[in-house]
């Protein structure tokens, strides 16, 4: 399984005149992840311009560029097509649209001898039977399937419009009666360690209700959002800074010499339940970076400044 955070991830229409510039990230500096589209946001009779230009994008594409490139491929077909481009290589993996127990070995069986990774997103009426779920969970454990899966996303666009619902400008997607629905997507994934990833927020001018719904995101433990506008990207990943206090209480909890239960900041800590959310917390400090530190507050100020490279706060074993 992979622990590395993702944060924002950006969709591009694989129509988008600056493919390649977004690919190498000149178009958007902040850019970590994108996701190249070739399904819901290109009409089928651009797809084949989509994939033209995406096949440009792929050969010209810098390798030394630190940001994690995939594509949405909109059915195997197109997956196929391009495995087959020059560069396909440089990817980091594949988005599986509307992805089931019942086509996800089409999809494995044409990486097979491939190192992409892969995730698939959780977007159709089986999302709402959890028997289902569970099924689709016991075939994502298989040798062949688990190793590549980076995160599960959940296609929240898709799940609203089967029950004829859109998004709300009044709500986040937790008050929707998807709420219901990613708190068993994340009961029934998570503790087998399969990650998800939060649905698209489409209402650009919101942007109050869209971090309230980040942090609900990261509440659900959620290790990405889908961002559809690059104006979207700092405003996710700021919520993904850790709070210095709890970078400090996560390496206490991670220090080897940790009694089993204590108390810290007026919280009990209790090493054997608390010790995931350590790992995720100095996992998420170390890929975004800590909230700014008050200045009479020496202890969190020691944690930030672990962020930042200095490993020897409370003499934890995990920084050493």
């Amino acid at each position: 399984m992979h622990d590395k955070p993702i944060g924002a991830s950006l969709y591009v229409p694989a129509t988008h005149r600056h493919l390649l510039d977004i690919a190498n990230g000149e178009r958007v500096p902040a850019l970590r992840s994108v996701i190249f589209c070739t399904e819901d946001a290109v009409a089928e009779r651009d797809l084949e311009a989509a994939l033209a230009g995406l096949a440009g994008t792929l050969a010209a594409m810098r390798t030394e560029v630190r940001i994690d490139r995939f594509v949405r491929v909109r059915n195997t077909g197109v997956l196929a097509r391009v495995l087959a481009m020059s560069g396909a290589e440089k990817l980091a993996g594949f988005v599986i649209p509307k992805a089931t127990r019942d086509n996800l070995d089409d999809y494995l069986h044409l990486l097979s001898g491939t190192k992409h990774l892969l995730m698939p997103t959780l977007e159709t009426a089986d999302v709402f039977d959890p028997v289902e779920m569970r099924a689709l969970r016991v075939r994502l454990s298989m040798p062949d399937a688990a190793p590549r899966i980076l995160a599960l996303r959940i296609g929240g666009n898709d799940l609203l419009a089967l029950l004829g619902l859109r998004r709300s400008r009044d709500m986040t997607i937790y008050q929707s009666p998807l709420g219901p629905v990613i708190a068993s997507l994340v009961t029934t994934f998570r503790p087998h360690g399969f990650r998800l990833t939060s649905p698209v927020f489409e209402h650009l001018d919101c942007p109050a209700l869209m971090a309230q719904e980040v942090q609900q995101d990261i509440a659900y433990g959620m290790v990405g959002k889908t961002a559809i506008h690059p104006s979207q990207i700092e405003l996710i990943e700021q919520h993904f800074r850790v709070q210095p206090k709890e970078v400090a209480m996560a390496l206490r909890i991670l220090d080897r010499d940790a009694p089993a239960v204590f108390k810290l900041d007026d919280s009990m800590c209790e090493v054997a339940t608390h010790r995931n959310w350590a790992n995720a917390v100095v996992a998420r400090a170390s890929r975004f970076g800590t909230h700014a530190v008050a200045a009479d507050d020496g202890a969190a100020r020691s944690a930030a400044g672990w962020a930042d490279g200095d490993n020897r706060v409370n003499g934890s074993a995990f920084a050493k």
